[in-house]
């Protein structure tokens, strides 16, 4: 493109649509939720996961069901896809919102929180913070990962897509999963798969 890349940084992903209002940046690359579509236009997706659960190791949370029960709390971080999705499909037990993701895990750790849930790629780098603990194999749904642009920018979107779609065809996704150790990842297929 021949521009200089000048990365905008935010504490958790939700927080990076404040800087849609603010024009802070053009492009950015987050989980698709249709909560995010009154702001942002979203490309093909890059790759894919799905929501899963970090729960310490002598927890008795075995399975997904063990997680929807009244008296569980689940932290998450505040505006992420995961608070998004999730809040949507839990109907007994209670989300609890975070800052950070790392608040979030702090929950957890301190026992404030029965589980930590985010998209599987987060929760599988997290529990690399707090030994002992261990993801839950079921997962919630399927989340994609897409480039975002604000609204009335469609040249801009239509770039961004097209090198997505090319960056998947030739395999450079794959390797960026790959060499960043991305577990539980995989690369979209081509193409809007919604």
């Amino acid at each position: 493109m021949g521009v200089e890349l000048q990365p905008v940084e935010y504490s958790r992903p939700g927080a990076v649509l404040q800087g849609v209002r603010t024009d802070a940046w053009d492009v950015t690359f987050l989980a698709i939720d249709p909560d995010r579509a009154a702001e942002v236009d979203f490309t093909t997706p890059y790759m894919q996961s799905d929501y899963a659960f970090l729960v310490l190791g002598d927890s008795p949370i075995q399975r997904l069901a063990d997680i929807d029960q009244p008296g569980i709390r689940i932290a998450t971080p505040r505006g992420d896809s995961s608070d998004l999705h999730v809040s949507r499909m839990i109907k007994r037990a209670e989300m609890v919102r975070t800052d950070s993701f790392a608040a979030g895990l702090e929950l957890l750790r301190t026992k404030q929180a029965h589980a930590f849930t985010a998209s599987r790629v987060n929760v599988m780098a997290d529990s690399q913070r707090i030994p002992g603990s261990r993801v839950l194999e079921e997962g919630l749904d399927v989340v994609y990962f897409a480039g975002l642009v604000s609204k009335g920018h469609p040249r801009r979107l239509a770039y961004v897509t097209e090198f997505i779609e090319e960056a998947k065809a030739a395999g450079l996704v794959k390797q960026a999963i790959e060499r960043a150790g991305l577990r539980g990842v995989k690369v979209a297929p081509p193409g809007n798969p919604k």
